[in-house]
């Protein structure tokens, strides 16, 4: 596999930490820079707390169900899923921490995307018109149903797939979240939604999508290990020496 650029995947870093070679014969290469990781961590848990308050309002109007005619396959979410997580009658609370937690979700998101803009890290995220191929050689590999290793840079194929599509979901929630909260002084934007049913439809799926890719997310860092944990905890990825020289 290549290794990007070690100063262009870390502008950040001074070239003296690009080559450190410890006794152990460890070698440590910049892969996240600062910022990257701030907003990532800023990120986890304003999210968990738009989805838990989301719930407390979702609660006032429990509706979404997964039906054929009038056989009922699915309902989000039977009482005891209420009860057990305490989430009942908690609407105000669920409206307030919502609100409130949007804009630092708005805020942090917008951030991130001119950071990666003006920094140049959009070139390690936005995928390219072999990503779709790749991703699936990497989901063979992932699944161990291809022993083809994939192309692998900063970020795999998947990765800038993913990541690239996290942020267009960001975005989505956002607006139709707008759509659904001013729904009178947006009327413009729930319009475009479909009204605001639909809008309010859009943004349930968002949510269950961020569930997903958090659920998957979280499974693929336990793949892939504690170097890669730790990188975007230091900004730092551990290669052996051996491994380095296969890489340049």
């Amino acid at each position: 596999m290549s290794q990007p650029d070690l100063q262009t995947a870390a502008p950040d870093l001074p070239a003296a930490s690009a080559h450190f070679l410890p006794a152990n014969g460890k070698k440590l290469v910049p892969k996240h820079p600062l910022a990257i990781r701030w907003m990532h961590w800023i990120n986890f848990p304003v999210l968990f707390v738009m989805i838990w308050s989301g719930l407390l309002i979702y609660w006032a109007n429990d509706v979404y169900k997964i039906h054929l005619g009038r056989t009922i396959y699915f309902s989000f979410f039977p009482e005891s899923f209420y009860k057990g997580l305490n989430l009942s009658r908690r609407l105000a609370e669920g409206m307030a921490f919502h609100f409130l937690f949007m804009w630092i979700f708005f805020i942090n998101g917008f951030a991130y995307v001119l950071y990666t803009l003006f920094s140049g890290e959009w070139r390690y995220l936005f995928p390219n018109r072999r990503s779709f191929k790749e991703a699936w050689q990497v989901l063979l590999h992932d699944l161990h149903l291809s022993k083809t290793v994939p192309s692998q840079e900063k970020f795999n194929a998947a990765q800038k797939l993913a990541y690239t599509g996290i942020i267009v979901m960001g975005l989505g929630s956002v607006l139709t979240g707008l759509a659904i909260y001013k729904p009178i002084q947006f009327q413009w934007l729930t319009t475009i939604f479909g009204g605001y049913g639909n809008a309010r439809v859009l943004h349930f799926v968002l949510t269950l999508i961020y569930c997903l890719f958090f659920l998957v997310h979280v499974l693929q860092v336990i793949l892939a290990g504690w170097n890669n944990f730790q990188a975007m905890v230091t900004g730092f990825e551990v290669l052996s020496e051996t491994k380095n020289k296969t890489h340049d």
